[in-house]
């Protein structure tokens, strides 16, 4: 099937969403989302923060959808033609989803473990408004300890509902959901009840805001102060394949591997991410590839680029082989002129 979002075509196969036809192109068309995450089952279609224009319907039906739709959760029909970042109607859309978002978030963006890589945080930069209509009071809730190492922050939580659904697929027993209804709604577990399995920090890293946090990691640094770097230990419950989060030789946290998308790759257990925190534990492959601009890998990320072949001369475009060794100091031998010559060669003067 043909599909058109914001003037760039590409070909998906049936059953694609629209969502995941943008994150194909890539670039400013893809919407943000919140509470969409692609390795977890019913995911999606709360936030209504990836709000998209259909301006043709398809081939067979050509009329423009009324409403603006939830990119996560609409399919893609041959022949459609969307409207994402190029539309006036989506970017009003975003601004209202990023206000009503923020009416009950607490601004402690300065105190918040999350600062640097939070989605509401990039939402609220790019969709917020300098100033607040909101002038009732927020709903506050107490800071919860609902696990030995996690600690929930109901007032900074959105209701995205992803933490609810990584309990739900990956562990047998769920202890925790949404309490209560309309305004009151809030995640807590059933009557104090300690999350205790041996999953329950993915909910950590499937959070897009400050609401779940690592106690092993709290307050200790900021994340762009940390070095990640990819790395994997043979562990008999995960695949032991993680991103150690790094302060000097000093491994201050541990966290599943993210894409570009901020999704999770694979899902870790509790013991990697919270009882290994020395370096001898594991193998470090590298630093962390990015691709995607933020304050974490500022000047470090890595953009999908296609290789450009030209047949020509190499010297039209590198230029002479001993110039290019005179801009690239590191490559002269100090034991040599730059003409090839020994230093104390008396050849050629």
């Amino acid at each position: 099937m043909k599909v058109t979002i914001d003037g760039q075509a590409i070909e998906v196969e049936p059953g694609t969403t629209i969502l995941q036809a943008a994150r194909m192109i890539g670039g400013e068309v893809v919407p943000p989302a919140m509470c969409y995450h692609s390795k977890l089952k019913g995911s999606g279609g709360k936030c209504r923060c990836c709000l998209v224009e259909v301006a043709k319907g398809s081939e067979a039906d050509p009329r423009p959808m009324p409403k603006l739709m939830a990119s996560c959760v609409t399919g893609c029909q041959d022949g459609m033609e969307i409207n994402s970042k190029s539309s006036p109607r989506v970017q009003e859309a975003r601004k209202s989803v990023t206000e009503f978002l923020l009416i009950n978030h607490p601004l402690d963006c300065p105190v918040c473990d999350q600062a640097g890589e939070c989605d509401l945080q990039n939402l609220s930069f790019e969709h917020g408004k300098s100033e607040s209509r909101f002038i009732e009071e927020k709903r506050t809730f107490e800071p919860e300890d609902i696990g030995p190492n996690i600690q929930l922050h109901m007032n900074r939580c959105i209701l995205c509902y992803r933490c609810v659904m990584v309990a739900d697929q990956l562990t047998d027993n769920r202890v925790h959901g949404v309490m209560d209804r309309g305004d009151h709604s809030n995640i807590s577990t059933c009557i104090s009840k300690a999350i205790d399995n041996e999953f329950s920090g993915n909910m950590i890293d499937v959070c897009p805001v400050g609401a779940l946090t690592d106690k092993t990691f709290r307050f200790k640094s900021r994340v762009w102060f940390n070095k990640p770097y990819d790395a994997h230990r043979d562990c008999p419950t995960c695949s032991g394949k993680t991103t150690v989060w790094m302060f000097g030789n000093e491994i201050q946290r541990v966290t599943g591997r993210k894409d570009e998308f901020h999704e999770v790759e694979e899902f870790i257990c509790n013991g990697c991410r919270f009882d290994h925190k020395d370096v001898n534990d594991w193998v470090i492959e590298g630093p962390r590839a990015f691709e995607k601009d933020s304050v974490i890998n500022q000047n470090n990320y890595v953009k999908k680029l296609e290789t450009v072949v030209i047949n020509t001369e190499e010297t039209i475009l590198l230029g002479r082989e001993v110039d290019r060794k005179k801009i690239s100091m590191a490559e002269i031998d100090y034991n040599e002129k730059i003409d090839g010559n020994p230093v104390n060669s008396t050849k050629n003067g």
